[in-house]
């Protein structure tokens, strides 16, 4: 795609006033600020001004082939240098393309990883556990950090439930796209006619930004306090330390059953303007669902997303038709950029050409 040059243009003087603030600007909030707009904009600059270059030695190029008083020699050196700069200029354009796409403003935050056994009983809790160590290997992949805040395991192995944190930068941005339901298609270790089953988990992916604004007020927070969970035995907690939190006007409820009362309720409040947060950004995205249609998924916790077919070996991403036979490595966490990256690139593509179509 052709970007105006006018669109370049309105870019480097954004960056040029927000270079001239820094070194003028005494007040310290503004000074942060700038820092984080200056660090977003440089490498857009750095691809404008490089594109920039390219076209301006094209047309002085295509001047001196122009000019009837160069000599034949200077002119094919001219075509020869034209035609190199052709076949780079595509690539060009389209990397500064993707630098201009609009960034979600989460997209560089870490996240709350929820994950939920839904249909299939006993099949469904291993296999909440089995997508929640897939991502725990991921997340070490990538060098992020993995705490879990509250887990509800199963009686034949994996969770119930189980909501962890993952720390790092990047996270939400490349993990957004796995929010929905995950549908399993294996023999169950509990199965002993050799029958393949459908079991499903759901996973939920919650950014968790740096500011968040959404008018919260614990004057709407109900707070119980119970006994955590435990596996049994020495490890029965005998204090009410366990934490809930229901926010009245939403009903939207979240539990913390560390060891820690303190923690749990520190913990428990930030889980809570995290889920009140990504309420609205579910509510924002379904508002906007024309301008979404082309990109991946709409956002809906209970669309069909994936599908995991053991006996074949097959992941199928059914948002974009993708199909991969690496299941085994996927779900070893080691292969599932294998899917993540397919699904940026996808969405990558989608808004590209909605912005083309645009102008």
């Amino acid at each position: 795609m052709h970007i105006p040059d006018i669109k370049l243009a309105q870019v480097l003087d954004r960056f040029e006033q927000i270079e001239a603030r820094m070194s003028a600007t005494m007040d310290s909030d503004e000074i942060v600020q700038l820092g984080k707009d200056y660090a977003e904009l440089k490498p857009v600059a750095d691809g404008v001004r490089k594109l920039r270059d390219v076209r301006s030695e094209m047309a002085d190029l295509e001047a001196m082939v122009a000019d009837p008083d160069n000599g034949a020699e200077m002119k094919s050196m001219a075509r020869e240098e034209i035609q190199t700069l052709k076949e780079t200029l595509p690539g060009l354009e389209k990397e500064v393309s993707l630098l201009l796409l609009p960034k979600d403003k989460d997209d560089n935050a870490s996240i709350v990883l929820e994950i939920r056994a839904g249909t299939g009983g006993d099949e469904a809790a291993i296999f909440a556990g089995d997508l929640f160590s897939m991502y725990a290997r991921y997340a070490s992949i990538q060098g992020w950090k993995v705490e879990i805040e509250s887990a509800a395991e199963a009686d034949m192995g994996g969770y119930k439930e189980i909501v962890a944190s993952i720390s790092g930068a990047g996270a939400y941005g490349k993990m957004k796209f796995e929010s929905g339901v995950h549908r399993v298609q294996r023999v169950p270790v509990t199965e002993t006619q050799g029958r393949i089953h459908t079991s499903a988990a759901t996973v939920a992916v919650l950014p968790e930004p740096e500011d968040i604004d959404i008018g919260f007020s614990m004057s709407d927070v109900r707070v119980d306090t119970m006994r955590a969970s435990g596996a049994g035995g020495q490890h029965v907690n005998k204090t009410d330390s366990a934490v809930r939190m229901t926010h009245v006007p939403t009903g939207v409820v979240v539990v913390c059953d560390a060891k820690s009362q303190h923690m749990n309720r520190a913990n428990a409040e930030r889980l809570l303007k995290m889920k009140l947060y990504d309420m609205e950004k579910q509510r924002l995205d379904s508002e906007r669902a024309e301008e979404r249609a082309g990109q991946v998924g709409s956002g809906d916790r209970s669309e069909r997303i994936r599908t995991y077919n053991y006996p074949q070996g097959r992941v199928t991403d059914h948002r974009i038709g993708l199909t991969l036979y690496n299941l085994d490595k996927i779900v070893a966490g080691d292969a599932l950029n294998d899917v993540v990256d397919s699904l940026l690139a996808e969405d990558q593509a989608a808004r590209l050409a909605q912005m083309e179509m645009q102008g």
